[in-house]
């Protein structure tokens, strides 16, 4: 049975016999209230049949005094009669529920018109003149037949509506009782049906989910669950629930320690991998300095040696003219002088300096990865400052107009990031479009946010150099930072090395360095750089 179910169960039940004592309270009052209405009623009656006679007795007080005293005024008031005549409709109509009491009013109502109609005639009478001798009876001061008659049926009225009062007091007070007791009993039943109702809670609901919560507090322990529950409620589901999570837990626990000793396997194959490629990088850099230092005196020597030939060839010139030699020969001499061992000459000197930026170029990339690093807090807006001032002559040349944001501070080497930042400055400044007003802007990126629960979070910034250049074909991207790969070779000079040695600089600084770039719409480079010490 689903809680939802066992639930409404739970409400209806109770609910419904609440409802029954409910409907025997309400009865009780509707009751009551009836029994107040009784009551209520019957005082009245007994106060307007107290109240009717005296009305009737002054009336037939002032027909006795006109009589003798010979006055039809006092005999002629019809507000009394107006008046005896509403308060015995009144009287009919609080006993409609008592048919023997309304035969008694309608007696009395006879009685009064009788003697209503009595006292016209004799008013009638005085205002005629006529003798009272018929009417001699009523002033011998008993009260007449219909007075009488009406005093007799008002005292059985009256002593009727006071049987009544009595017997409906009584009735009240007894349902006065009745209701105390039917709310007692709602009272007491109510907390009797929700104690009930608490207890099948706590034994069917309650335990349940006490074992549901304490199976959900051994899974985050990582303990043993207790025996699953029974039932098709959602509490058995949920409980099932917790108990596949505790087994697939289970097994990727496993497995986690399988993938754990897998990467430390790999970490330890990793870190044999960098130092093979550590000792390997050194020995290509002690290799590339080792060829680069050693071909520098051969180097020079072909420079001097060149120098003596081409001296050499001079005096030769020299001797050849002084020789005044044949015309023949001396067109032959001036041939091989000027022609071939000139030429030759000319060809080895620029195959010498060739050589000798190419081994610069090298030795340059070499003590790249060599220097020893003097780490630091480092005023990038400073260090892109003097570069910007170097490079004023080729900035005026070329009549560009550089911009330098704001550049907060990173950590590195001086000497090394004003290095990266001057390669970049003089790359931009080199290939800048001719065709138009060449603009460079140095600036930097907003920092992204670093997870500070990471052990090994590094924060970093990110500067980027953008100009409006020549900017960098598709096919060539991949290839702009190695070494020896020129682009515009006919736009400015360059050994090919500059973005080499950048990416080598910031790549010993922790960070990395990429270009964004549309052929003809300018190139930016980017350049990510520490804030901070790396944490260990």
């Amino acid at each position: 049975m689903k809680l939802f179910t066992k639930g409404l169960l739970l409400i209806a039940v109770p609910s419904a016999v609440e409802l029954a004592l409910l409907g025997v309270v309400f009865d009780t009052q509707e009751q009551t209230a009836q029994a107040a209405q009784w009551v209520s009623n019957s005082k009245q009656v007994l106060y307007q049949s107290s109240a009717i006679v005296d009305p009737l007795l002054r009336q037939a007080a002032r027909v006795r005094t006109g009589m003798v005293v010979g006055d039809p005024s006092l005999i002629d008031r019809h507000t009394v009669w107006v008046d005896l005549g509403d308060r015995l409709s009144n009287l009919e109509a609080l006993v409609a529920d008592t048919p023997q009491q309304v035969k008694r009013v309608h007696k009395m109502q006879q009685a009064i018109e009788a003697y209503h109609a009595q006292a016209a005639r004799i008013s009638q009478a005085l205002h005629a003149g006529q003798s009272l001798n018929s009417f001699a009876a009523q002033d011998t001061g008993a009260l007449p037949q219909q007075i009488a008659l009406f005093r007799d049926q008002l005292a059985a009225f009256s002593s009727e509506a006071s049987r009544l009062d009595a017997e409906r007091g009584a009735a009240l007070a007894r349902r006065h009782e009745r209701q105390q007791y039917a709310l007692i009993a709602a009272v007491l039943g109510s907390m009797l049906i929700w104690a009930v109702t608490a207890v099948v809670f706590a034994r069917s609901i309650g335990r349940r989910l006490e074992v549901l919560t304490g199976n959900a507090e051994r899974l985050g322990r990582g303990r043993e669950l207790a025996a699953r529950l029974s039932g098709s409620d959602e509490i058995a589901e949920l409980d099932a629930v917790l108990h596949q999570t505790g087994a697939r837990l289970r097994a990727a626990e496993g497995e986690q320690a399988m993938l754990k000793a897998r990467l430390e396997a790999r970490a330890r194959e990793l870190a044999s991998v960098n130092e093979e490629l550590r000792q390997e990088t050194q020995d290509n850099e002690m290799f590339i300095y080792s060829v680069s230092h050693d071909l520098r005196s051969p180097l020079v020597n072909l420079q001097g040696f060149s120098k003596e030939l081409q001296v050499s060839c001079d005096e030769l010139d020299s001797i050849v003219e002084a020789a005044k030699l044949p015309e023949a020969e001396h067109r032959r001499m001036v041939h091989i002088l000027d022609g071939d061992v000139r030429e030759s000459l000319q060809y080895l000197r620029s195959a010498v300096t060739q050589a000798a930026a190419i081994i610069d170029a090298l030795l340059r990339i070499s003590r790249a990865g060599r220097l020893e690093y003097q780490w630091q807090r480092v005023s990038v807006g400073r260090v892109v400052g003097r570069v910007v001032d170097a490079l004023q002559g080729a900035i005026k040349q070329r009549a560009a107009v550089v911009t330098v944001r704001e550049l907060p501070p990173a950590w590195g080497d001086p000497g090394a990031i004003e290095q990266i930042f001057s390669n970049l400055v003089g790359n931009a400044l080199n290939y800048l479009d001719p065709a138009r007003n060449g603009r460079i802007e140095i600036g930097t990126l907003e920092p992204e946010p670093v997870d500070e629960t990471e052990p090994l979070a590094l924060r970093t910034r990110t500067y980027y150099v953008r100009d409006n250049g020549l900017g960098i074909p598709a096919a060539y991207m991949s290839k702009v930072f190695r070494a020896f790969q020129r682009l515009h070779g006919d736009v400015a000079n360059g050994d090919g090395v500059g973005l080499a040695v950048v990416r080598r600089m910031v790549e010993r600084h922790g960070g990395r360095v990429w270009v964004e770039s549309a052929e003809g719409a300018g190139s930016t480079f980017f350049v990510v750089l520490p804030e901070q010490p790396a944490r260990n």
